[in-house]
């Protein structure tokens, strides 16, 4: 089914870049853009999971490295993925102060895990596996490979979108922009990364929930989970900026929390459910089996960086 998802939602991204290269060029755009686009599907679909790698510089660790930190969080993965019934992913971590983590490859088989350099100096091991757990869900569900071809295509689309402000649009038999051309290139502008936004929304939200109750299963700790996603909600809006994210807004919706700064909240422009929803179902999982324990928010106080471009414990 979630193959099937796939091919829909390139089929609907292809279209899209198609329009967009019609508004852009007319008859002779539309093609370029169409063979664009069957190329790019096909490139994406067995690169996208490299090329987002490489946007955010993951490097590639074992059981093997210095860092005690880096050794117990590739040890739990390993050790949940075969819990799981999954292949041992190929783990990875991202320089960046800000906590968070995502999962991509194009099957289990290929799979790959990051986490960032922050979620493994500012939360507690038990924290670290609730996420990577999460993580390791989506790979299961096979979620991961319409999630990273979808950041792939749709940043390509809101590249369209601005390379239409440089050309103005259609042009008329004389080779003229003409007002509508104009006025097109201006909507194509601002109406596809909307539309590419609202397909990332749509993949990723009853998603999350699903991922998340897997992955308590698979970490055994649904608390850890919640007080994880409470710290990395908190982190990322007190001041912990994910630079890479921000360059590159297409990748957003594939972190286990939305690492762009604003606020989070079940509505039409957010990329993920809000955390307070996540984090009280996730409590109702550790209740029913037997937990007591409460999810505490942290204060302003305990996330709040202590200078301008702060990095993360032992990297820093």
């Amino acid at each position: 089914m979630n193959h099937f998802k796939t091919y829909i939602l390139l089929a609907g991204l292809t279209a899209l870049f198609a329009g967009a290269g019609y508004l852009i060029g007319g008859p002779t755009g539309m093609a370029i853009a169409l063979a664009l686009a069957v190329a790019m599907n096909a490139f994406s679909y067995w690169n996208a999971d490299k090329i987002v790698l490489r946007t955010y510089g993951a490097q590639e660790v074992d059981e093997s490295h210095p860092e005690p930190l880096i050794r117990n969080y590739v040890t739990d993965v390993v050790e949940m993925a075969a819990k799981a019934g999954l292949p041992r992913p190929r783990v990875t971590i991202i320089d960046s102060a800000q906590p968070n983590a995502f999962a991509t490859g194009r099957d289990p088989a290929h799979a790959a895990v990051a986490a960032t350099t922050g979620l493994l100096s500012l939360l507690t091991r038990d924290e670290i596996r609730g996420v990577m757990a999460h993580e390791l869900a989506h790979v299961k569900n096979r979620d991961t490979l319409t999630m990273t071809v979808t950041a792939t295509i749709a940043g390509a689309i809101s590249a369209l979108a601005n390379f239409a402000f440089f050309f103005g649009g259609s042009r008329d038999e004389e080779g003229n922009s003409g007002l509508g051309g104009m006025i097109g290139a201006i909507l194509i502008a601002i109406l596809a990364p909307i539309a590419a936004m609202l397909v990332q929304m749509a993949i990723s939200r009853s998603r999350e929930y699903e991922a998340d109750r897997i992955g308590a299963a698979i970490g055994g700790d649904p608390e850890a989970l919640a007080r994880a996603l409470e710290k990395i909600e908190a982190y990322a809006r007190g001041g912990y900026e994910n630079v890479q994210a921000e360059r590159n807004p297409a990748t957003a919706h594939m972190f286990i929390i939305n690492p762009l700064a604003g606020r989070g909240a079940d509505n039409l422009f957010s990329t993920h459910p809000a955390t307070h929803n996540r984090v009280e179902a996730l409590m109702r999982l550790g209740v029913g089996r037997g937990g007591r324990r409460a999810a505490v928010p942290i204060s302003e106080q305990a996330v709040r960086p202590s200078g301008p471009g702060r990095k993360a414990g032992p990297w820093g």
